[in-house]
């Protein structure tokens, strides 16, 4: 071989070298975007507080011989091969994966285990949902959850339903939360929810309007709604009414109300004719 080929040749094997190393190292393809290293990511349950009936899948990343599902027991604690009985009632997942990697160095089984815990049932941390929503029902929380969130995920209130939610927490207090302050209020008016409570979405009160109206009939009733609003919700009065001649109905009597009085739930609103 003379020098001119053993050259080339040298030349050839350190530039194949290199470019192995820099695919190793995450050198950046054609195109000049490095890729990005690959790694085992925290999973959305990682901060969920684990609870009684929750079930967990515990696993070893690139590892088959350890792990399974497992349901947290009344007391707290779950079984585990080579580990046995491990508490983990009141701990974050990610707090569980630390406990697990910890037992499993100090035994001797794994010198430096990369743990996996996903939460594949959750039992002990939700909240319940009922009335007047697209889906009533039990909702897991997972993470912290305003009551704006609890109530896009259950569909919102269906046509019928109040303007309110009534949610009771596990002590007995109970809020009253109107939805437009869910929606545009600030974050004070859109609180957390805490495991155990319950939301409920009512149906609306109704009122009646009936006389000289374009559109008598029954309506839900908003909160703080007047009677002037009242007759724009029955269509508006005909040429031949008079808002000024507004009878009501209420709790069997039968009172006169000024167009900005307040109607009440079961209000009876009859609209009289104007004098000509």
């Amino acid at each position: 071989m003379n020098i001119r080929t053993f050259l080339v040749a040298l030349l050839a094997g350190l530039f194949s070298a290199a470019g192995a190393y820099a695919q190793g190292a995450g050198a950046a393809p054609a195109g000049g975007v490095a890729a990005a290293p690959v790694g085992p990511t925290e999973s959305a349950s990682s901060a969920y507080v684990l609870g009684r009936d929750d079930v967990i899948e515990v696993s070893l990343i690139g590892r088959s011989d350890f792990g399974g599902r497992s349901r947290v027991q009344a007391d707290g604690t779950i079984q585990l091969p080579f580990i046995g009985k491990l508490a983990v009632a009141d701990h974050t997942t990610s707090e569980v994966a630390d406990m697990v990697r910890a037992a499993l160095q100090k035994g001797g089984y794994f010198a430096d285990p990369v743990v996996s815990i996903e939460v594949v049932g959750y039992a002990s941390r939700y909240v319940v949902v009922l009335g007047a929503v697209g889906t009533p029902g039990m909702v897991p929380i997972n993470r912290p959850y305003r009551v704006s969130e609890i109530l896009a995920r259950v569909g919102g209130v269906r046509e019928g339903g109040a303007d309110y939610l009534q949610v009771r927490s596990t002590d007995g207090k109970e809020r009253k939360l109107f939805i437009r302050d869910l929606a545009t209020g600030d974050i004070s008016q859109d609180p957390y929810v805490q495991p155990g409570d319950k939301i409920y979405a009512p149906a609306a009160d109704t009122f009646y309007v009936y006389g000289e109206v374009k559109s008598p009939g029954v309506f839900p009733l908003t909160s703080d709604m007047t009677v002037r609003m009242a007759l724009v919700r029955a269509g508006g009065i005909t040429e031949n009414g008079s808002d000024g001649k507004v009878e009501v109905e209420r709790g069997g009597k039968k009172i006169k109300l000024d167009p900005s009085a307040k109607v009440l739930p079961g209000d009876v609103l009859k609209i009289g004719q104007r004098l000509f």
